[in-house]
């Protein structure tokens, strides 16, 4: 069952929008003169250093006085208490971070969470929540060092539990976000879906990966495999992205229709009908 979190995001057409800005995906952005492979690694190394306390008065930034006053609040019982009380206060932290939607802070303190309790799920969580930090996260800057935190969870989930699906996709997903050797991660991402072909999470990932690389049949199939399972917008959305690129217009028409029609999203709704009137000519 989706909860009210994840409509958010779902729903909302700047994260759409953005991940296909970013992929610089054809017809939606024209590639910039001059960009190279080598220049995004260049960039990728300059990895500024992250504290909890930047990340955190940053996040409270977007939150109304009394939440953050009682998050505050609670970061100060938490620098005053005993060693043995702090794991306590630590988890209450990481729920009042979850209660706002706000994976970043969350997610390090699941990190402290994890480093006291050494537990593959608590591992996974803590990977979970830096993807989601990296892949929301407004400033670019942080990105790289928000994606190193994920793959050291991960890579901490896959050593207690070495089979695990989750942790090998999160992983996969992560090496080729925010590292300069991507073939890593879809390797690892192709593993897991020819151990689960129905995978939703890597064929979506490895969707987006084919769409980044102009294998728009590829993207095609992989969306169909996660739309059979999890008929969401955004896969909706990007299938017809796909279709468009390879001059199917009729496929492309019904399919973002259908991203409109569940997304509900009167910016994702503009555009869709700017879209479909452009495709129609």
């Amino acid at each position: 069952m989706v909860n009210k979190k994840q409509i958010v995001v779902i729903g909302s057409v700047v994260i759409l929008m953005g991940l296909l800005l970013s992929m610089d995906i054809k017809g939606l952005v024209k590639p910039k003169e001059g960009a190279t492979e080598s220049s995004h690694d260049a960039g990728q190394a300059q990895m500024p250093a992250l504290s909890l306390q930047s990340i955190s008065e940053t996040a409270k930034e977007g939150l109304n006085a009394s939440i953050a006053e009682e998050i505050t609040a609670l970061e100060a019982k938490l620098n005053q208490a005993p060693a043995s009380g702090k794991l306590a206060i630590q988890k209450q932290l990481a729920e009042k971070w979850d209660d706002v939607n706000q994976p970043a802070p969350q997610a390090f303190y699941y990190q402290m969470i994890a480093a006291k309790d050494s537990t593959y799920a608590n591992w996974l969580k803590t990977g979970d929540l830096f993807a989601a930090a990296y892949q929301s996260a407004p400033d670019t800057l942080v990105q790289p060092a928000l994606t190193q935190k994920a793959i050291d969870a991960y890579q901490k989930a896959l050593a207690l539990q070495p089979n695990s699906l989750d942790a090998k996709t999160g992983l996969g997903v992560a090496y080729v976000s925010g590292t300069g050797n991507p073939m890593q991660g879809i390797q690892l991402l192709l593993g897991v879906v020819k151990e689960d072909p129905e995978n939703v999470k890597a064929n979506y990932n490895l969707g987006l990966f084919s769409m980044r690389s102009g294998q728009f049949d590829k993207a095609v199939n992989r969306f169909k495999t996660v739309i059979a399972k999890q008929p969401d917008p955004e896969s909706w959305f990007y299938l017809a992205t796909s279709y468009e690129n390879l001059g199917q217009k009729q496929e492309a028409i019904l399919a973002f229709q259908k991203s409109k029609e569940l997304a509900a999203d009167p910016n994702l709704s503009k555009f869709v009908d700017k879209k479909v009137e452009e495709l129609k000519k």
